[in-house]
């Protein structure tokens, strides 16, 4: 019977030429994790500054902050850095609208 070390050696091998693999494709996902949210940026700047609200949902932007929440809280779960940053990005940029709106 093999001994759990070597187990756990082997299987920290496989997950690492699985990352090695796929770097390029991990490498965009994090580049895409931080422009992705930050594209919503002139939705914040209408709310905030243009104190332009017509057309935007209270309901929808609430929803979209509790949706980024649980996909933070899942990324933390299973470690994983791409879901963790855009969904801290996502949560920072929809509560800023509901913010937003609930003030106007």
């Amino acid at each position: 019977m093999p001994h759990i070390a070597h187990h756990h050696r082997t299987r920290l091998y496989a997950i690492q030429r699985r990352i090695a693999k796929y770097a390029t494709l991990t490498k965009l996902v994090l580049a895409m994790a931080i422009i992705e949210p930050l594209m919503t940026l002139p939705q914040v700047y209408e709310v905030w500054i243009n104190r332009q609200a017509e057309g935007v949902s209270l309901l929808t932007w609430s929803f979209y902050v509790i949706a980024a929440t649980i996909w933070l809280l899942y990324g933390l779960k299973i470690k994983d850095r791409p879901i963790i940053l855009a969904s801290i990005l996502w949560v920072i940029v929809e509560s800023t609208i509901v913010i937003g709106l609930i003030i106007l």
